[in-house]
């Protein structure tokens, strides 16, 4: 039984740390370092902001890698890409309930020794926590990191929001683990039986 395994409990418990660590300290790094001036708020100015990019100092993109990746501060009162912006408690309670079928998931649909599905679900928690922490404390989660800046999309297509860009969007490392066990627990579901799930995505013959 998973809930019982020290090693599957290890696996889920290390990276959840370590994932949510990078995240919240790579937050309070960029908030502090990228604008020129440190970027401080609270929760109530946020709540209280016409415009969120008001409480942030004028700053142009730090580029790491020219059209791969620039660092910029954004506040995004939504959840991923800014949809709907406003709608924050939902958001939470959204995100709350994901942490909880997570868990559930690696209780019932994994084994002790399916390693890799409880690193995914670990990545899961760590991004959900992450971006949960920034809503509950700003009301808004802090992104910084703008990949792909500059490089258009081909035949001249848009986004409905009219850019032309290939990803317009800015994100933060929570939003990365959350793509990262997303794609991970779909690979293992997609390679194991359908009789199985991810429960047949052991890293072990023996499990």
């Amino acid at each position: 039984m998973t809930l019982r395994s020290p090693s599957a409990w290890a696996v889920l418990l290390v990276t959840l740390v370590l994932g949510l660590a990078s995240d919240l300290i790579s937050k309070s790094v960029a908030f502090e370092r990228i604008g020129g001036t440190p970027a401080r708020f609270t929760r109530q100015q946020v709540l209280e902001a016409d415009r969120l990019s008001s409480l942030l100092p004028d700053h142009q993109p730090l580029t790491v890698v020219p059209s791969v990746l620039d660092l910029t501060l954004v506040l995004n009162p939504g959840a991923v890409f800014g949809i709907g912006a406003g709608q924050r408690w939902l958001f939470v309670t959204f995100t709350a309930f994901a942490v909880i079928f997570a868990m559930y998931v690696f209780a019932a649909w994994t084994r002790p020794r399916d390693r890799l599905a409880h690193f995914a679900i670990g990545l899961l928690l760590a991004g959900g926590v992450g971006n949960l922490y920034d809503r509950l404390r700003f009301a808004c989660v802090r992104d910084f990191l703008h990949p792909l800046p500059g490089v258009k999309m081909p035949f001249g297509i848009t986004w409905p929001n009219g850019s032309g860009e290939l990803w317009p969007y800015v994100s933060n490392i929570a939003d990365l683990w959350l793509i990262i066990g997303i794609g991970m627990l779909l690979v293992l579901c997609w390679r194991a039986p359908a009789s199985d799930g991810v429960n047949a995505a052991s890293t072990s013959p023996d499990a």
